[in-house]
């Protein structure tokens, strides 16, 4: 059977404001009901005894918790470590890897602000060189950009880091054939996968990363503050702790020192990490898949809506996006910019390769009266464009 929005039996279990329409869930996410009160429990658990629960109880529930995020993207628990957030993720790495002067990192032109910060600022201390890879929107065809990303490559270039899901562009990029060729030219590839968890299914084999960085308080919808890094056993040793704790030098040593660094980063409040096992839950037991259709047939006719607005083309054929997109508008961008003020939406407008778009987000809390509320706003918007 499948599913379509609205699908009031999931919206009433966001917390979020009725009066709003929030169709930016891709930048800081939505907490369900039961993920939200499975994170109050390992809180009240904490403050209940601090001492036993962090000092004994602690590595083990971090275990488990790892284990059920292992299953659900196909990595060894051991080969994850829990995270703030994927700017903490990719830091680690960009700060342990060892670049030469003259050498070459490549990304592309669609990466999020603070990872293309982070290697500039590793470039810059190293002498390296950051490549910021154009690829071209309209794309008209998914398989050219490969082509594109690796015609930036040259002697050398020594990692290629690029996004899962772009932030800015909200394109699915072909990371598993790009980290494929980057294996095989002896390239070290890392990923952003900050909007992947629960937007997309996930197989770290598959795929394929040396390092990949994922946030699941994002499209997974756990408790904010709840990323991991995953490291290929080969690569483990490449990393350094990007804050040295009692895990440096451990003695007796862990299970590893992958483990042994980035498990033991001082006194944290570990609720957040503990909630990931009741967001897989939320998911699986409410049909997630057919969730994600409902969600991308509902982006899609908005987008159809929008772009006879225009007359724009869209900016990637429909297997590069999933719940999340960018449609273009016409005119000038200063006619979209009062959409929270004067209507109440929250969605976030920006240029894209010169002309205004909406990156629009579409979660399970979502209904076509959001959407409809959208299409009439940017109505008025084009209008005074």
């Amino acid at each position: 059977m499948s599913l379509s929005l609205p699908l009031p039996h999931l919206a009433e279990q966001y917390l979020l404001d009725p009066d709003v329409v929030y169709l930016n869930h891709g930048s800081f996410g939505a907490v369900p009901r039961p993920v939200f009160e499975s994170y109050q429990h390992w809180q009240r658990e904490l403050e209940a005894n601090p001492v036993i629960f962090l000092g004994r109880r602690l590595p083990d529930l971090l275990a488990q918790s790892r284990e059920r995020l292992g299953a659900f993207i196909n990595a060894a628990p051991d080969d994850l470590t829990f995270v703030p957030n994927v700017t903490y993720a990719l830091n680690i790495v960009t700060r342990s890897l060892d670049l030469q002067e003259g050498d070459a990192v490549l990304t592309t032109d669609h990466e999020y602000g603070a990872i293309d910060r982070a290697w500039r600022f590793n470039c810059e201390r190293q002498g390296a060189r950051l490549v910021n890879q154009p690829v071209a929107v309209p794309i008209a065809d998914p398989a050219g950009v490969v082509e594109q990303i690796w015609a930036g490559v040259d002697e050398r270039t020594k990692v290629i880091s690029l996004s899962h899901v772009t932030s800015p562009s909200a394109l699915i990029l072909p990371v598993k054939e790009i980290c494929r060729r980057a294996r095989n030219a002896g390239i070290i590839s890392v990923v952003d996968g900050a909007h992947a968890p629960g937007q997309l299914d996930l197989d770290m084999e598959e795929i394929g990363a040396d390092f990949y960085g994922g946030n699941c308080h994002k499209w997974l919808s756990s408790a904010r503050g709840t990323g991991f890094l995953y490291a290929r056993p080969d690569r483990q040793a490449l990393l350094e702790p990007l804050v040295v704790g009692h895990g440096w030098d451990k003695d007796p040593p862990g299970l590893s020192r992958f483990q042994d660094y980035f498990s033991s980063v001082g006194t944290i409040d570990p609720a957040a990490y503990l909630s990931v096992p009741a967001a897989i839950d939320f998911q699986e037991q409410n049909e997630w898949p057919q969730v994600r259709r409902a969600c991308h047939q509902l982006l899609r006719e908005t987008e159809r809506r929008i772009l006879e607005l225009s007359g724009l083309p869209p900016i990637s054929p429909e297997t590069m996006w999933e719940q999340m997109r960018v449609v273009l508008l016409p005119g000038r961008i200063e006619a979209y910019q009062r959409l929270w003020e004067e209507d109440r939406i929250i969605i976030p407008v920006g240029q894209h390769g010169g002309q205004p778009g909406v990156r629009i987000s579409v979660q399970a809390y979502n209904s076509p009266a959001d959407l409809d509320s959208l299409v009439q706003a940017l109505k008025r918007g084009a209008a005074a464009a």
